[in-house]
This record gives C-alpha cells, structure tokens and sequence, in this order.
C-alpha cells in the first residue's frame, strides 16, 4: 500500500495537548479531517491542519491517486526535547518551568476498503 508522510518536528506544543487533536482525525477522510481541525477551537488544530496538509501534498507530489480518497492512516504525537528555565519567587528562590515541544507525524494513503475495527 503506497503512502506519504509529512513530520513537524520541534513544534512549541505540549504533546499532551496536541494528542486530543491528533486522536479526533485518526482513519478519517483527509478532507473530513481537514474540515473538523478548521473548526476545532484548539491552537494545536492549527499546526495539526499544517502538516495534514503537506502529507496530502505530499501523496500528490507521489501521484498516489485521487486526493480525495485519502485516509488518515496513521496519526501520532511523540514528545521532543524539553526546554528548562526557571522562574524567580520570593526570598531568592527559583521554580522550574518546563517547556514542551512535540514531534507530529501523519501519514496518509489511499482508502482500500480497509475496515475501522482493525487497525
């Protein structure tokens, strides 16, 4: 089964919250994927929409049918490195402050009949 990806990397989003997007266009249509995260209130729906995009450019650039057929095959949020600073409190003090960042990966392909319960 042929297929195209696309990988954001270093992307400035805790992973936990990219996840709740990423989990709502898992097998779906890429264009009834691309219609739920424009509507979708979140901030991580508008770099999840990105790279959904550029997986569907990237299936076309790969001539793998009809851009309208695509499925989300594979959709998945891994965590990248961790930037640590440190917040000043009171009598000389200091918090730390951790910021996330995630790697985002989809992959696309052609819908062959494939049934949703296995995956």
């Amino acid at each position: 089964m042929a297929e195209a990806r696309a990988v954001l990397r270093f992307v400035r989003i805790a992973p936990r919250k990219a996840r709740d997007v990423v989990n709502i266009i898992r097998g779906r249509q890429a264009s009834e994927a691309l219609s739920l995260l424009r509507y979708t209130p979140r901030s991580s729906a508008r770099i999840v929409e990105q790279v959904l995009r550029s997986a569907i450019a990237n299936a076309s650039q790969k001539e793998l049918g009809d851009v309208d057929s695509l499925r989300v095959i594979r959709a998945y949020v891994d965590s990248g490195p961790i930037y640590k600073r440190f917040r000043a409190r009171s009598m000389g003090r200091a918090h730390p402050i951790h910021k996330r960042t995630s790697h985002v990966t989809i992959v696309v392909g052609a819908a062959e009949g494939r049934k949703r319960g296995n995956a």
